[in-house]
């Protein structure tokens, strides 16, 4: 058999620096994929992918074979280079003088481009983890069919896409061009001097061809790829003199929102405090926390911070917004800390902080505390009726005399209950009006947990503290307040409860607040659940009543 005849040509010459042409060799036997070795091509050029494709036809009874290799090359420099031969089994090709001619040549201009890439970042000279914008526009004057395009490249450091695809058009030269331009967030993570990888297309574009007829035109594809301008980028390493978070930016502001506006506030209302950090240059992930210190007596609720990002003239600007509920357990002035987040201005290379300064407020004694009197307990815990004294007595053994003092306290307890009642009902019948109902606010209060309404347990705590009924110890005082609640019943799992549900009507979103209207209905939220709190109190009650059978009898004289 005679050995193959193979031939090599390409699609254009000659050819620009970065852009794709197509090297093609053919045999015309039906000889394997692998009979081609593109090793010798590595030295001056960038191979691409190589596609096989092969070919039989018969003529008068005659059948003949064709194998053909399609390569894409890149070459590496510019000038006069030589695609040297290549082997295909026994076989070599022709050998081909090819000239590459660079972008920014008078040559290259009469010579325009079906499709090329130009990508440019907003800074070459920047800090460590300072963010630089890439912005990569693939101008292509041909119809795609196919096509990807690579990320830029950039050892040790953070690549992402920021938003979408844009698309546009441009006339460059007289010859119009569609542009399809994508944007690249990229923080170096180390200093040094770096080249930014060019980004590379690959893809198939439309082109006519060579076969023919009277009623049919034919189309085919070919392969193309064309690559980008490599940048130098040079990162410099963080100022010894920096102290804190590192934080690079063009521009770092802090700004505060108040609602209500910020003038004087009562104690149990919720106050809004929103802190809004703005950075230019700077990713949502490097942005700083907002947190916030309180000084005794106010309680903060922080909702979930929410981030923006979004591209203003190139620049990468983030945002970092935070909402806190405050909540005054008393009156009186509260100091605000300042809130300070230190940065390295990246403009004038210099250290600098955002601050939003100290400030006071002051809050009012809410309607409930203004309009409550103190009352004072008698020694050892024990009430009576007005005018009535009372008499201790302390009995530490179990005797005939306990049994008989009992018995002398509960017939003179009915009698006076007997007393009493019957003045009462002939009031009622001289007056002809129907006797008032005294409802006892611990009863209230566990109906209210049933019913899992919240806002009408905040109200009935302080009233129950205040009933006397179980003898809470709250320093000859009444309670107004769910801190003072607190601290009488001094429970830990009771004040866990407690505190939940202040957070449940008092925090951003949390269904509506006592008193007022919240800006979402109280649908938008699981509703409170008052089954835990129930249980607590049942315990209370049990513990509070023990120590009531436990206090010394008071009998009347």
């Amino acid at each position: 058999m005679a050995a193959p005849q193979v031939s090599a040509s390409v699609d254009k010459n000659p050819v620009m620096l970065n852009e794709s042409f197509v090297l093609s060799v053919v045999a015309n036997e039906d000889v394997g994929s692998n009979a081609l070795d593109t090793t010798p091509l590595q030295k001056d050029f960038i191979v691409g992918r190589t596609s096989v494709s092969s070919q039989t036809s018969m003529v008068n009874f005659k059948t003949s074979y064709s194998t053909t290799w399609t390569t894409v090359l890149f070459a590496r420099k510019a000038g006069n280079v030589t695609i040297p031969p290549l082997t295909v089994g026994s076989e070599k090709t022709q050998a081909i003088n090819l000239e590459v001619v660079p972008a920014s040549s008078a040559k290259a201009g009469n010579h325009q481009q079906d499709i090329f890439i130009t990508a440019e970042v907003s800074n070459n000279d920047v800090y460590v983890q300072q963010l630089v914008t890439m912005s990569v526009k693939l101008h292509f004057s041909t119809e795609l069919k196919r096509g990807t395009l690579s990320e830029p490249e950039l050892e040790g450091a953070n690549i992402q896409q920021v938003g979408k695809d844009g698309e546009s058009e441009s006339i460059i030269n007289g010859r119009r061009y569609r542009v399809i331009e994508r944007t690249y967030a990229i923080t170096p993570q180390q200093s040094g001097d770096f080249v930014i990888a060019a980004p590379v297309f690959s893809g198939e574009v439309m082109a006519n061809s060579r076969r023919r007829s009277s009623f049919f035109s034919f189309s085919e594809t070919k392969p193309v790829s064309v690559m980008g301008d490599s940048i130098s980028l040079n990162v410099r390493p963080v100022p010894e003199a920096f102290q804190g978070q590192w934080l690079p930016s063009e521009l770092l502001t802090l700004h505060q929102e108040w609602q209500p506006e910020l003038t004087k506030f009562t104690v149990g209302e919720p106050i809004t405090r929103t802190v809004t950090l703005t950075a230019a240059g700077l990713s949502e992930e490097q942005l700083p926390e907002l947190a916030m210190e309180m000084p005794p007596g106010l309680k903060v609720y922080p909702d979930q911070a929410e981030l923006h990002t979004s591209l203003n003239k190139d620049r990468l600007v983030s945002q970092k917004v935070r909402n806190f509920a405050l909540v005054a357990s008393k009156p009186g002035k509260y100091t605000l800390p300042e809130i300070s987040i230190p940065w390295w201005n990246t403009v004038t290379n210099r250290y600098e902080t955002s601050t939003i300064a100290a400030q006071e407020i002051e809050v009012l004694p809410g309607v409930q505390t203004a309009n409550n009197t103190p009352f004072t307990v008698p020694e050892g815990g024990n009430t009576a009726p007005l005018g009535q004294e009372v008499q201790t007595v302390t009995v530490k053994e179990h005797s005939w005399l306990t049994w008989l003092f009992m018995t002398l306290w509960l017939l003179t307890s009915f009698a006076w209950f007997a007393s009493a009642r019957g003045k009462r009902a002939q009031q009622t019948q001289g007056t002809g009006s129907e006797p008032v109902k005294h409802i006892d606010p611990y009863l209230a209060l566990m109906a209210a947990c049933k019913q899992n309404n919240g806002e009408q347990v905040i109200s009935l705590l302080p009233a129950w503290i205040n009933s006397g009924k179980h003898h809470f110890s709250t320093g000859r005082k009444k309670v107004s307040t769910l801190d003072e609640v607190i601290k009488v019943i001094d429970r830990q799992d009771f004040t866990e409860v407690i505190n939940e549900l202040q957070h449940h009507y008092y925090g951003k979103g949390q269904g509506k607040e006592p008193g007022r209207e919240h800006a979402q209905t109280a649908t938008s939220l699981p509703a409170w659940q008052g089954k835990e709190l129930l249980t607590i109190l049942v315990n209370i009650n049990k513990k509070q009543s023990k120590k009531t059978a436990e206090v010394a009898i008071a009998l009347n004289p």
